[in-house]
């Protein structure tokens, strides 16, 4: 096989790409778009994103402390990427998307009604990474959309339709392939 070197930088593609979902000090509501975040850890449950500080979220971040994970779908693709490239500096992207704010059991940051999975978090630490700091939080509270859990109520996401995004584009996540351990099962 044949490789081309390249310089250093982040390839670590597919992504999840998620709208983040905040309020001000004063009440005011806004939404990012981030591909920057993950799991970090299973107990105690704790999430990342990574933010730039220019953006309009930035601050909004640092002075409460909380926000909201909202998982995409293909649905919700659009909303996705309007929140990615406007900011709410100028829009408010709720009303301008018709998006549904409803309150959160434990914080004060919004969660996006359309988004079949709303996960509440509370910022830990805030690191200076570089181009990016990274807000490590705990997630305090998990909301999933009962239209996706079936009889037995195990939750499926895949019939939400969830979309991932990879070099500055968003896919529909494909077939199931295998469940954990599907290796070695006998």
């Amino acid at each position: 096989m044949t490789k081309e070197i390249w310089k250093p930088g982040n390839m670590l593609y597919p992504l999840p790409v998620v709208m983040v979902s905040m309020a001000d000090r004063a009440g005011n509501y806004n939404i990012i778009t981030i591909a920057w975040a993950g799991t970090v850890c299973t107990n105690p449950p704790m999430v990342s994103i990574s933010v730039r500080p220019d953006r309009y979220s930035f601050p909004i971040l640092k002075e409460t402390g909380e926000f909201v994970v909202n998982l995409t779908t293909k649905e919700l693709a659009y909303a996705t990427d309007f929140c990615g490239v406007k900011s709410g500096r100028e829009v408010d992207k709720f009303k301008a998307l018709g998006l549904t704010p409803l309150a959160a059991e434990k914080v004060h940051a919004p969660l996006i009604g359309e988004s079949p999975v709303n996960i509440e978090c509370r910022v830990r630490q805030v690191m200076a990474l570089g181009s990016h700091h990274m807000f490590l939080a705990d997630v305090v509270s998990v909301h999933a959309d009962v239209r996706y859990m079936d009889e037995k109520r195990k939750f499926h996401l895949e019939k939400a339709e969830p979309i991932v995004y990879s070099h500055g584009a968003y896919f529909a996540c494909g077939e199931e392939l295998g469940r954990f351990g599907y290796s070695v099962k006998k």
